[in-house]
């Protein structure tokens, strides 16, 4: 299979399906920057340690290394993704269900985030690329349950450990601290959360970017005529091109979802910023490299839970809570019908 950038340069320009779904799939990655990354720098700027422009133009820095270093590292969550769902042996059939997936993803991303409600991309993709391969003519048989049985670990993952281990975080930084000056505590915490809050954004492109890394990569396949990528290893020109349109999709920032996320649910101090940062990082980078799929802001809000347990409960804003897991829980059927019907439009029209 040719995945070299003369070939792909090409071939957008001769192949009409493959410049769509390159298009969609950049799109898709720029509304990801901009609508999940402001999760990584959410208690940064909270909890006034940073100004919002540094902290999105800092994160947007680190995204992007995120998604080159460490798909270069380890692609194990991009080949999960690849190889999760079978669209058919018919590549021009498997283009377009491909085109009508990243379609739903954005429509249905860029009307959460206008209400200023946390969108998991994670499970956006996950629903979308499920439906549109089961409408694509193979149902529920286009699903590999080897690789979808990893995005039900990453749901319990990103939910259990994050709270876990921002929980037992918070309490040992406090144990630390427990004899130290308030003072010179928080200005050490305040360096230490801007610490924090780039190695989050970091290992958010690392999760994120691997994920339609695959998507792309899937649609380069199937341009040549293959059905699969399994065993061809992904180009850096690819891993440069997507790491790039994240960077620049956070750099528009989401205002609203930083306020949702690092205010609305927990009021944190800057000790507790710091944990919750470290913890979602730990397990951010525990998910990448064992190949599973996780939600970053699943495992950011779990971990900002688990720091406001650690001082009481009533600390965490529940209706907050409740209106997130909703969010999470309709994102599967939401999502994967949206991408099912519009897979069946797309089939119908082209």
């Amino acid at each position: 299979m040719d995945v070299t950038f003369e070939y792909f340069f090409q071939e957008i320009f001769s192949n009409p399906a493959l410049l769509i779904t390159s298009l969609l799939t950049f799109g898709v990655i720029f509304v990801n920057g901009w609508t999940d990354a402001p999760n990584a720098i959410a208690t940064c700027i909270t909890t006034r340690c940073m100004k919002p422009r540094p902290a999105i133009m800092m994160s947007a820095v680190f995204n992007f290394f995120g998604v080159l270093i460490m798909t270069k590292i380890n692609a194990s969550v991009a080949s999960t993704i690849s190889n999760m769902v079978d669209f058919g042996s018919d590549t021009s059939t498997a283009m377009l269900a491909l085109s009508a997936a990243l379609f739903s993803i954005v429509v249905y991303s860029t009307t959460a985030s206008h209400f200023g409600i946390p969108t998991s991309e994670s499970h956006s993709l996950i629903a979308g690329l499920t439906g549109a391969a089961i409408a694509s003519g193979k149902g529920l048989q286009a699903v590999n349950g080897a690789e979808w049985i990893k995005v039900v670990y990453g749901l319990v993952l990103s939910l259990l450990l994050g709270f876990a281990i921002g929980y037992i975080v918070c309490r040992f930084v406090v144990l630390i601290c427990r004899r130290m000056n308030r003072q010179s505590t928080n200005t050490f915490f305040r360096y230490a959360q801007i610490a924090g809050a780039a190695f989050m954004s970091f290992m958010h492109g690392a999760q994120d970017g691997q994920k339609f890394i695959g998507v792309l990569f899937l649609g380069i396949a199937f341009a040549n005529g293959e059905t699969s990528v399994e065993g061809v290893l992904i180009p850096v020109w690819l891993m440069i091109q997507c790491s790039a349109v994240m960077g620049l999709g956070t750099s528009v920032g989401g205002e609203k979802i930083i306020r949702s996320v690092g205010m609305d649910m927990v009021k944190l101090e800057k000790y507790q910023g710091f944990s919750a940062d470290i913890a979602a990082s730990l397990c951010l980078l525990f998910s990448s490299l064992f190949g599973i799929p996780v939600s970053t802001t699943h495992t950011k809000t779990s971990a900002i839970m688990g720091v406001g347990a650690s001082r009481r409960l009533s600390a965490i804003n529940f209706s907050v809570v409740r209106e997130m897991m909703l969010t999470w829980v309709f994102t599967f059927p939401g999502c994967g019908i949206i991408s099912y019907l519009m897979t069946k439009l797309f089939l119908a029209i082209f």
